[in-house]
């Protein structure tokens, strides 16, 4: 700590860690690194990185060892006693796991490019029980819940725990002036004059109640504000991060002059509610903030498969209080903001008298105002805001949107297809692509057979061809077999985000599949002259999420298009301005 921010809060465990090796150490590491395994870092796992090097996650040193993960897992504490709630792991795969040496292996962490960023110098590996970990950490084991989803079903199943030596920072081409690290940050806080600062967190754009709720903390604590947004890995389905952004920029305004402050924190979210919540503050007095705000349901991932919320709605600020001396950070609890409408203003929940109006718009409602390019009241968020989130979020009608469709050979769907491709020309204003089966063969898959592994392949190139067309406001009309349901949510997961994605199964029977058999394909195959094939030696999995089923034994291709064509009016991605009779 220097003597010019020597009067602001210390880091947690007392000293801020700086990972970065020197410049000539830093030139001997590039020396040896092609002697070393190299390791290319996940999205989130350069995050972590990148706060290990910054000292945003100060104490640690490197990714956890066996004594800090465990201590951390089961009571919140690392092996020196120090409190921190989440694990910090470095999670690789067997086959890499089996090729390193406890205490003498060094690992190249490299970027999506190739950049040597750190060293990690191996002192443990170990297959850790995630699913004991997800119970711990989350309290839960259920996928729904996004932390959990990523550890059981994206993580990989070994885990590596050492020291790091950092050789350089990430590279960020985006919002440069608003990456500070906690040393920058705490030098401007030095210079501004600034020592009890309150942190903000958030994961989503701001309103007007999340404008009232920080102007409330900060006033409340006499603090000044910092809004500190995480733009690593947030929830799926959350708005990008450079669309929020721009809308924290337009709210720094509405603020009194020189009393708040906007920057990016790196940070991938594990959603982890009161855990997170300890974990935040932690990250934040890193940074230099005396306070965090801690609302309603903080960090929460919302609800589990039978609608119960993962976590209580206050848990996190129960949690907190419990650590706060341990923490170092004071929290400010607040309820949810509602708005008064006989009033017009915004109150905690709490103090809402019997009989008054209150109005809110729910995350899912904001999302279908935008969808259906509906009123979003002056009340709810400011004007500017809501022009920036329709630039990024059009209405239905001018996003993009892919129609796929899944059915057995001779289902009818090229001939569907085609109609609808010619039906969305005819009615012109977006971009058309047709991506059929055979042509995806001829032209992207011509090397791959008809084996599962092959098949998933196929359709995964399909599908992000689909995805950036859809990204780009066109129209793409997938027809391939696609027998598989677990590659299909695939593509829906990728999708979705982007625009719309309507999946329609083409049903028609086996058998009449088979008598419309041109090709003669079903008669080789019962012949045994070809192998794999969907519907008689290989299996077609029919899908239970389907928004159109048609069976085109009784239907012309005219009328199947037609049934989908409607059923795009009604979820407004065609018609008049998008809106459905």
């Amino acid at each position: 700590m220097t003597a010019s921010s020597s009067h602001l809060i210390a880091p947690h465990g007392g000293e801020l860690v700086n990972l970065i090796a020197p410049s000539d150490r830093i030139n001997e590491l590039k020396t040896h690194s092609r002697e070393w395994p190299s390791w290319d870092l996940t999205p989130r796992q350069l995050c972590d990185l990148e706060l290990l090097m910054s000292g945003g996650f100060s104490p640690l040193r490197g990714f956890m060892t066996r004594a800090d993960y465990d201590g951390v897992c089961h009571k919140m504490r690392l092996a020196s006693g120090v409190l921190w709630p989440m694990p910090i792991t470095l999670d690789v795969t067997e086959d890499f796991a089996k090729r390193l040496q406890p205490g003498s292996t060094k690992i190249a962490l490299r970027d999506a490019e190739g950049v040597m960023l750190a060293v990690l110098h191996v002192e443990e590996v170990w297959q850790p029980d995630r699913k004991a970990e997800a119970k711990s950490v989350f309290n839960t084991t259920s996928t729904v819940h996004p932390g959990v989803d990523y550890l059981l079903n994206k993580g990989n199943a070994w885990y590596v725990g050492g020291r790091i030596e950092g050789a350089q920072m990430p590279s960020h081409y985006d919002f440069r002036g608003l990456r500070l690290t906690p040393a920058e940050l705490r030098a401007e806080f030095s210079r501004l004059g600034w020592r009890r600062v309150v942190a903000f967190q958030t994961r989503n754009p701001m309103h007007r109640a999340h404008q009232e709720l920080t102007f409330r903390a900060a006033k409340q604590v006499e603090a000044n504000l910092l809004i500190h947004p995480s733009v690593g890995m947030t929830k799926p389905g959350d708005v990008d991060y450079f669309t929020r952004v721009r809308c924290y920029q337009l709210l720094i305004a509405k603020y009194p002059p020189a009393t708040v402050k906007l920057s990016m924190l790196p940070l991938a979210m594990r959603m982890g509610g009161p855990r997170e919540a300890i974990w935040h503050a932690i990250i934040r007095k890193n940074h230099g903030c005396t306070h965090l705000i801690v609302g309603r349901d903080h960090a929460g991932p919302g609800k589990d498969s039978n609608g119960k919320p993962f976590y209580g709605p206050y848990e996190a600020q129960e949690v907190f209080k419990e650590h706060e001396a341990d923490i170092g950070v004071t929290m400010v609890p607040f309820n949810m903001m509602v708005y008064l409408e006989d009033h017009d203003q915004y109150v905690p929940e709490d103090e809402v008298k019997n009989g008054a109006r209150v109005l809110n718009i729910s995350g899912t409602d904001l999302r279908d105002r935008l969808n259906q390019g509906r009123d979003i009241p002056a009340w709810f968020t400011y004007p500017e805001v809501v022009h920036e989130l329709r630039r990024s979020y059009p209405p239905r009608h001018k996003q993009g949107v892919t129609i796929f469709f899944t059915g057995l050979s001779g289902s009818g769907k090229s001939t569907i297809a085609n109609v609808l491709r010619t039906k969305f020309l005819e009615t012109g204003g977006r971009p058309v692509t047709l991506l059929d089966g055979d042509l995806v063969r001829k032209h992207l898959s011509s090397e791959l057979g008809f084996s599962k592994e092959h098949r998933d392949i196929n359709i995964r190139r399909i599908g992000y061809v689909a995805s950036e067309i859809t990204k780009n406001g066109g129209i793409a009309i997938c027809a391939p077999i696609a027998p598989y349901d677990a590659v299909r949510k695939q593509l829906r997961e990728m999708i979705e985000p982007l625009g719309g994605f309507i999946l329609v199964h083409v049903a028609t029977p086996l058998e009449v599949c088979e008598q419309r058999d041109r090709k003669g394909l079903y008669a080789k195959a019962r012949a045994g002259i070809l192998k794999e094939f969907t519907g008689i030696s290989d299996p077609y999995e029919e899908p239970k999420d389907a928004e159109v089923v048609i069976n085109t034994t009784d239907l012309s291709p005219e009328e199947a298009a037609q049934e989908i064509i409607l059923h795009l009016e009604r979820e407004g991605f065609i018609g008049v301005n998008g809106v459905s009779g």
